[in-house]
Parts: structure tokens; C-alpha cells; sequence
């Protein structure tokens, strides 16, 4: 399973697109942790009080987790997964 990274979470993780061990039938939750194993940098930025922020959004084949089953929503073969912050503009 690969996590689309975006703004400053490519930054902190050295990559858009990173590679994690998930696989069908685990869980959103799963490829989360195995993203932070890998880049343990990015656990400051993406969690609060051991659980995601509020403000990074978990986006499921381009739909927000929390819209499904949040973190124990189930991979299927060839879901998309992303993590976004926050955008402002100007």
C-alpha cells in the first residue's frame, strides 16, 4: 500500500508517495502506523494525544475516513490513501 503525502508531510517524510507494509483486509488504522514506524518524524506533525489531529485529514481513495469507519476502515486492493494538513492560501 503506498501513502500520497502532501505539503509540508512530503517534506518531513523525504517523499509524496511512500511505500508502507498494509495490505488487503488491514486497516487504515494498520497503514497509519506503518507509516509512522517508517517516518517516525512525522508523528509530532500528524498526531495529538497519541491520536490523529484534528486538523490532518485521512483521505480513503480520495473520502475522509471519518466518513466510513475512521481508522478501522478496512483496505481493499487498490485504495488510494493520503494524508493532508491544513491549506491556506492567498
Amino acid at each position: 500500500m503506498e501513502w500520497k503525502l502532501f505539503a509540508d508531510l512530503a517534506e518531513i517524510a523525504g517523499d509524496r508517495v511512500v511505500a508502507v507494509n498494509a495490505e488487503p483486509g488491514d486497516t487504515v488504522g494498520d497503514a497509519f502506523e506503518a507509516l509512522l514506524e517508517a517516518h517516525p518524524d512525522l508523528r509530532d506533525r500528524v498526531l495529538e494525544d497519541g491520536e490523529v489531529a484534528d486538523h490532518i485529514n485521512v483521505l480513503r481513495n480520495g473520502s475522509n475516513v471519518h466518513h466510513e469507519e475512521g481508522m478501522e476502515t478496512v483496505l481493499e486492493a487498490g485504495d488510494e490513501l493520503a494524508l493532508f494538513p491544513p491549506v491556506s492560501g492567498g
